[in-house]
């Protein structure tokens, strides 16, 4: 690794102000949704005169939309590493048109349980700047999923974690801020080369790149923290399919998930954390097809691990959308390879009978606390202030543990309160005094929202540190002139489920 030309383009990076706030100052905040979206036409069009021009004008047009910049204009933007150095680097190429962008490489900014991070993110260029079906040893730069798995990363601090099948490195990077050493495995010698880089040109020096597929080059190793965007994609094993490293594992169907899954109890520290994507089949038992279909299937893989397990399914996709959305990612357009590529990816699904692809995050445990919860959730994804999704899943895995610890008895002698972003809508019938349906909604973590019953409307509203759960369902079994104890027997399992979700939080 060139590490003095590294560090001479850190600097020209930094000189620019190359970051995500100057872009978006450059062409616009709908044009930076547009880019997001695939489409350059609207950030061209809004850059243009002076502002073209400088560092990281330049900059932005050569390694974010992929246009040729002259010799001059490159030499002014990176005037510590040169052209000479940026082609050492692997970063551009000469061609008639001047120089072209060997990678993309692009500003990223972020919020995590640390605090907020801004890095550089160099990886293969995509089919925007390609303009045609990427190669297979693509090395993909950071995606809705990258964006969805690191927005869920626990940021507990642990001695050493491991993200399996790292790509471009942003998973390891940001495990990185919160474990004393990562090592980040990868099949695709090219993808840990662009992986090294982006550590290095980010100062980040405490990640280990090791060459192997899965589990293979951590034999024997256990770790805290475990994360993998693996290569989940459902392809065709068929002649003439294109099998991209950083989506396709390799695999019939959901055999690489499955794969994941079954090797980390043997890789997790006692008390250690893995958080994954997955896809995962449903299938209508047709042409011999078998076993549990969807969430069912993944409760099978992970009920033989041994671990505690929390799985949410976001979204389900027909085999028609789920085929056309893959196709399409690979850079195919529309037309007659499309149209093979399509047979063949439902050829594959009708041999298993398969009729939707669920997706998903799964966090594993390696604890004997016993949480097995599987579920689906569609809404909003809100985060919590200061850490997004990853500090509400270490929040509810807590307050799982301190609910499931308690018996019930126990459990009554606490004190709970509401937290402070959750709200409750009532809807009344025109003129009646009492309503017809109450709802809790969070506003934070998964923006959940939860059916009252008149009992549990009343003791939600009660809690705020004053009184213990007993002294309020007394209370409110009175109110009602309903027995206690059968009162208590109802509501203390919505508690316990209030409790481990967020809504209620306890006071010791």
């Amino acid at each position: 690794m060139h590490l003095e030309s590294i560090a001479q383009l850190r600097s020209d990076l930094l000189n620019a102000r190359f970051s995500v706030d100057t872009l978006t100052g450059l062409w616009g905040e709908r044009a930076d949704a547009a880019l997001h979206r695939g489409q350059r036409v609207p950030a061209v069009r809004a850059l243009a005169g002076p502002a073209a021009e400088t560092p990281a004008g330049v900059l932005a047009r050569l390694f974010v939309l992929g246009m040729p910049v002259s010799a001059e204009q490159l030499a002014a933007a990176l005037p510590a590493l040169g052209i000479d150095g940026a082609i050492q680097l692997g970063l551009v190429s000469l061609d008639r048109d001047g120089l072209r962008a060997a990678l993309d490489l692009r500003p990223y900014s972020f919020v995590d349980a640390h605090g907020v991070g801004s890095w550089w993110i160099a990886s293969d260029l995509g089919e925007l700047t390609v303009g045609g079906a990427l190669r297979e040893d693509h090395v993909l730069g950071v995606g809705g999923a990258s964006l969805t798995l690191s927005g869920l990363m626990v940021g507990t601090p642990v001695d050493s974690a491991l993200d399996l099948g790292t790509g471009c490195g942003i998973q390891a990077l940001h495990a990185a801020r919160h474990a004393t050493r990562v090592v980040a495995t990868d099949i695709s010698p090219r993808a840990l080369e662009i992986a090294a880089l982006n550590a290095e040109l980010n100062g980040i020096r405490n990640i280990e790149f090791r060459l192997g597929s899965l589990f293979e080059p951590v034999v024997g190793e256990r770790f805290g923290h475990i994360v993998s965007n693996p290569p989940f994609v459902i392809t065709p094993r068929a002649e003439g399919v294109p099998s991209y490293e950083y989506r396709d594992g390799g695999m019939v169907g959901d055999a690489l998930v499955a794969s994941v899954i079954a090797g980390l109890a043997e890789h997790l520290e006692p008390g250690g954390i893995a958080q994954l994507l997955g896809n995962w089949e449903y299938r209508d038992g047709a042409n011999g097809a078998n076993g549990a279909n969807g969430l069912d299937r993944v409760r099978d893989w992970v009920a033989s691990t041994g671990l505690d397990a929390w799985v949410v399914e976001r979204e389900v996709q027909d085999a028609a959308l789920y085929s056309e959305t893959w196709i399409r990612d690979g850079g195919t357009r529309p037309g007659p390879e499309f149209d093979r590529l399509y047979g063949a990816w439902l050829d594959d699904f009708e041999q298993r009978g398969v009729t939707s692809v669920g997706f998903g995050y799964l966090t594993l445990r390696a604890s004997s606390q016993g949480l097995r919860r599987l579920e689906r959730l569609d809404g909003a994804l809100n985060g919590t202030a200061g850490g997004g999704l990853g500090v509400h899943i270490a929040e509810t895995l807590a307050a799982s543990d301190w609910q499931s610890a308690r018996t019930d008895e126990e459990l009554g002698r606490e004190r709970l309160e509401l937290a402070p972003d959750v709200t409750e809508e009532r809807h009344y019938w025109p003129g009646a005094a009492d309503p017809t349906v109450m709802t809790l909604r969070q506003g934070g973590g998964f923006g959940r929202s939860v059916r009252l019953s008149t009992g549990l409307a009343a003791l939600v509203g009660a809690c705020d540190g004053e009184l213990s759960v007993r002294a309020i369902i007394a209370a409110i079994a009175q109110l009602l002139e309903v027995d206690t104890a059968a009162l208590s027997t109802d509501l203390l399992p919505s508690i316990r489920e209030l409790v481990t979700t967020g809504f209620l939080r306890p006071l010791s």
